[in-house]
């Protein structure tokens, strides 16, 4: 959480102290839920081999602990706001779970039948053992399954300040910051898939390929995000292979900065996290504006954390 916005410790924090309070919560009641399957499970009224309830227990295990991991994600990530995100998330946590105990299970089956010294010799610690064993491949699994938590995204930084826009003025008349939806219908601001008003403090989510435009054209370019004040076509945003280019147009190059450097060429840029991309604006351009900044966040799926 730290890394996804090392720059706000205060918010992290927080956002830290309310996940400690949540996640415990979770995890008691998926695992007195778990518990009571499993002391129903392991009662002499259910005729199984006990190698069945053995793997069976685990499962359960496994099971509760991706429902307490991928619930608590709701509160450790803002990106869970999209609902089919955190389904997807939600889901993943209880295959890895469940996969988690299933090879756990398998391994100690393993040793039970062919090395028949584990149950005599090493039984006291069989617990703590596959426990140990569960968590770590269960981290291994949702570390393949749902990591690195990636997805570019520009936080809108100085010149975004929030502006008012009377109700009774139509927007499409309007001059001010925005995603242009109507032409890319899947750009949208993290947590949000309708408003299209870029504002000081909202992230716009990147789509994973996609070459993105920006400038001060709405038709002619078929720009995605139009900033006024801005040259027609400033630059492209090229997203491939969880890579973030940017392609600075030959002819404007000179007022881009990335981490306060101004550009020398039109060479393509490979932009990292939380690398700040400023634009600058020609004197007497919108609304008094000097610059337009953002910020660029490529992991933890977190960037407004």
């Amino acid at each position: 959480m730290l890394l996804s916005n090392p720059t706000r410790p205060k918010l992290i924090l927080d956002g830290i102290l309310q996940f400690v309070v949540i996640a415990p919560i979770l995890g008691i009641i998926a695992g007195l839920i778990a518990g009571g399957i499993l002391e129903i499970l392991f009662s002499t009224d259910i005729t199984l081999p006990m190698a069945v309830k053995r793997i069976l227990g685990w499962l359960l295990i496994g099971g509760a602990v991706g429902i307490a991991e991928g619930w608590t994600w709701r509160w450790r990530s803002i990106e869970a706001g999209d609902e089919r995100r955190f389904q997807r998330r939600l889901l993943t946590s209880i295959i890895a779970g469940i996969a988690g105990g299933y090879l756990v299970a398998l391994l100690f089956e393993f040793l039970w039948q062919y090395i028949g010294w584990f149950s005599r010799e090493l039984h006291g610690i069989y617990a703590p053992l596959g426990f140990f064993l569960f968590g770590m491949l269960f981290s291994l699994i949702l570390s393949f399954s749902a990591s690195p938590c990636y997805m570019a995204a520009l936080r809108a930084g100085a010149g975004f300040e929030y502006t008012y826009i009377p109700y009774n003025i139509e927007r499409e008349h309007t001059d001010y910051p925005r995603i242009q939806k109507e032409i890319a219908p899947t750009l949208k601001f993290v947590n949000d898939d309708y408003e299209d008003q870029i504002e000081e403090g909202r992230s716009i989510q990147l789509p994973p390929r996609r070459k993105i435009k920006i400038g001060s054209v709405q038709d002619s370019y078929g720009l995605y995000i139009y900033i006024p004040g801005l040259p027609p076509h400033v630059a492209d945003l090229v997203l491939n292979n969880r890579e973030t280019w940017l392609f600075p147009n030959p002819k404007t190059f000179d007022i881009i900065e990335i981490n306060g450097e101004r550009l020398t060429s039109a060479a393509p840029r490979l932009l990292d996290h939380n690398y700040v991309l400023t634009f600058h604006v020609a004197q007497g351009g919108y609304n008094g504006k000097k610059v337009f900044k953002f910020v660029h966040y490529n992991r933890f799926l977190d960037p407004q954390a």
